[in-house]
């Protein structure tokens, strides 16, 4: 069931909520402007679009002539020492689509994200257009939904559709196939249009090159299966990731090509791929908004049940196994 829709702008989940995602009238919001337009012969028109906060890229894709569009990782805005929530950023991004005329057929995930929490249900409100994941997010959903106390039966229906391998997805006169990259996550797709590939978060660009696979269901060895497979393909091929961590003040990028990858990516020459990426991941830090990020995304973007009060609230688990885990000290 789709969370309630309150006419105000901002929300808080920190200290519980009641009711559901508040958002502002976009008739009146400023369209966020794309970060860059590419265009290619027999591909959807791509515009992206970079959240600062998480280093999220959000794709924006569109057949050039009937104008039929698809959403691509979309973010919300989240603040996780305030528990605050704002929908500036989607608003901007519904602007911007009204502005250009588009009708979305397609909100699309290429995994649940640990990073940041999805636009993609408060976009489904607004444009009627369905959202889709990878058909393993049943996968993700069983390993994380006793984490966080939430039942099966609460997690059925968060998402539209559930996507299979090859499977295709229509844009007017464009098509394009999905292509599971499992690794990082069980779930994870990306999506092949033309000659631009979606590659969410499988391979990036210098300095970080590869995903992290320490997350409960991934697995190295199939993250460098995936990388295998997006290096099959031509040398030309567009790669638009789902980060950038430029560091250093660089200008942050969204794209590569495959040429370019096997070419200047350390990583994937390497003979010992997935135990270099098992010792890099064991020194990495926990993503901070890990805990808000996987309960709200594994529902789609829907918010926790309410408990009895009537109030929805992110639950944090502790993992210590400390005297305070075994109950001696209160």
């Amino acid at each position: 069931m789709i969370a309630k829709i309150i006419r105000n702008h901002n929300w808080k989940v920190a200290g519980g909520i009641k009711g559901g995602i508040r958002h502002q009238s976009t008739a009146a919001v400023t369209p966020t402007p794309p970060f860059r337009t590419h265009v290619a012969a027999n591909t959807p028109t791509t515009q992206t679009f970079y959240d600062k906060d998480s280093s999220t890229w959000t794709y924006v894709l569109h057949c050039p002539r009937t104008l039929q569009a698809a959403v691509i990782d979309p973010v919300l805005d989240y603040d996780s020492n305030s528990g605050h929530v704002s929908t500036q950023s989607a608003d901007g991004l519904l602007a911007h689509i009204s502005t250009s005329k588009l009708e979305v057929r397609h909100i699309l995930e290429t995994h649940a994200h640990a990073d940041h929490l999805t636009a993609a249900r408060y976009l489904r409100h607004h444009l009627h257009a369905p959202v889709s994941i990878g058909k393993r997010i049943v996968d993700v959903q069983r390993t994380f939904g006793p984490r966080y106390n939430l039942s099966l039966d609460s997690l059925q229906g968060s998402f539209d559709g559930l996507l299979d391998d090859g499977e295709t997805i229509s844009l007017g006169d464009c098509s394009g196939n999905v292509i599971h990259l499992p690794g990082h996550t069980p779930d994870h797709v990306g999506y092949m249009f033309g000659g631009h590939v979606f590659t969410g978060d499988s391979i990036f660009l210098a300095p970080t090159h590869t995903a992290r696979a320490d997350f409960p269901g991934g697995v190295a060895s199939q993250l460098k299966s995936s990388i295998d497979r997006l290096m099959g393909l031509a040398g030309d091929t567009k790669l638009f990731v789902g980060h950038d961590y430029p560091g250093d003040g660089k200008q942050v990028s969204c794209s590569t090509t495959v040429a370019d990858q096997l070419l200047l990516n350390d990583h994937i020459k390497m003979d010992h791929f997935a135990q270099f990426r098992m010792e890099k991941d064991s020194s990495l830090n926990t993503p901070k908004l890990l805990h808000p990020a996987i309960q709200f995304n594994i529902r789609g973007g829907r918010l926790p049940p309410a408990d009895e009060d009537g109030v929805s609230r992110m639950r944090i688990p502790i993992t210590t196994k400390s005297a305070y885990h075994a109950g001696t000290i209160s």
